[in-house]
């Protein structure tokens, strides 16, 4: 259990406050709440439509932190409680979101709806109300690389400044209009320069937080056990989900894109030092990812099956990817960024955060847990009689 005297990083004691968490019930949710749970004595007033992630947290209610968090199941879309809610915080941490690829072709009017309108209500209760907020924005933001734009035989492919991605210099280059999978990241570029804008015109206390590939337990959702038959989660939980009904994992394109990946357990330690650190955190955007993780695609499947025929005891499959069209997968209006390299000079020299976590030992947690949560129920699922 946490003491009340934790340091700041300027040596200031930090006085317990009272967080509205919006989004709460979600993957990146249950791991911030499970830490200021842990770790501090904030108190949480978790607003989400579900709780389930969470539930191990609410319920005793002997937990010694059982006075500390409060769930209040609202849709922010038509909620007028949610006001209030932000009015009794001290601090609003946004992370409700439609962000998921396969949502932006096949849903893009919900997508933008979810990711800018919704996120207007919170924005203007924040700003009128004096209450600091934090927003979690995307990698995405950024769309397509310079370098994605030379030719391909260009040595200033390699060359850092035409690929990494710089919060406060890179440009934000998307695709074409009729490529709607760019919904997701012009919706929240747009509620970041709105943000901005609130900070810069009205005072309002912002920091806007980048995430880049967290990864962990309780991300995404496995088709057909946790979430829809039909849905199409991200690209790990989709590996993830190959992986324990032994399926070949489906490469988009040849899997050529290039990602990095940042273990969840690392990337709330830097959210925990945004909360705690107003004057260092207020004003700035940060990348949250780990520039020593990158893999393409296609890498990151072989490495997850190497590693799950590891915590799992079973063979790996003779013929492990197959390659399928972004289209087939997709749909149409499908494009994509090539490389996500994040600069981490602003989150450094502000908050002295770095990741600690490999590519192996956050793969080797992640499906771990989802070997030991799922596996029984997708062979019960399997062996299961289709109905006539």
């Amino acid at each position: 259990m946490a003491s009340a005297a934790r340091l700041d990083l300027d040596g200031n004691a930090i006085k317990p406050m009272t967080i509205c968490m919006i989004g709460a019930g979600g993957f990146i949710g249950s791991h911030l709440c499970e830490k200021l749970m842990a770790e501090t004595m904030h108190k949480v007033l978790a607003v989400d439509v579900y709780n389930d992630k969470i539930r191990h947290l609410l319920e005793p209610a002997t937990h010694p932190w059982s006075d500390r968090i409060q769930f209040h199941r609202i849709n922010i879309k038509h909620d007028s409680r949610l006001e209030g809610l932000i009015k009794m915080a001290d601090l609003t941490v946004n992370l409700a979101a439609i962000c998921t690829p396969a949502d932006y072709n096949t849903r893009p009017l919900d997508t933008i709806y979810s990711n800018f309108i919704d996120a207007l209500p919170v924005v203007k209760y924040c700003s009128e109300n004096n209450k600091r907020l934090i927003h979690f924005s995307t990698c995405e933001v950024y769309g397509k690389t310079i370098r994605s734009f030379l030719p391909k035989d260009s040595p200033l492919r390699q060359d850092p400044a035409y690929y990494l991605l710089k919060e406060d210099a890179s440009p934000c280059i998307f695709g074409s209009i009729e490529k709607q999978r760019w919904s997701y990241a012009c919706a929240k570029q747009l509620i970041e320069r709105l943000i901005y804008a609130e900070g810069a015109e009205n005072g309002l206390e912002f920091t806007i937080v980048r995430p880049f590939n967290w990864i962990g337990p309780r991300m995404d959702f496995i088709p057909g056990i946790d979430g829809p038959s039909g849905g199409v989660p991200r690209v790990l939980a989709c590996f993830s989900n190959n992986l324990l009904r032994h399926e070949p994992l489906k490469l988009v394109d040849g899997g050529q894109s290039q990602r990095t990946f940042v273990y969840i357990k690392d990337a709330i330690e830097a959210v925990l030092l945004m909360i705690d650190n107003p004057g260092r955190a207020n004003g700035h955007i940060f990348n949250v990812g780990n520039p020593n993780n990158e893999a393409t695609v296609r890498q990151l499947a072989e490495m997850m099956t190497e590693v799950y025929a590891k915590v799992s005891g079973e063979p790996s499959l003779e013929v492990p990817t197959v390659d399928v069209s972004s289209k087939e997968f997709y749909g149409e209006g499908y494009d994509d960024s090539d490389k996500r390299i994040p600069d981490m000079t602003i989150i450094n020299k502000q908050l002295g955060w770095n990741p600690k976590t490999s590519l192996w030992d956050l793969l080797e947690s992640t499906l771990t847990y989802q070997h030991r949560t799922y596996a029984e129920a997708i062979k019960q699922a399997i062996a299961k009689p289709v109905a006539s």
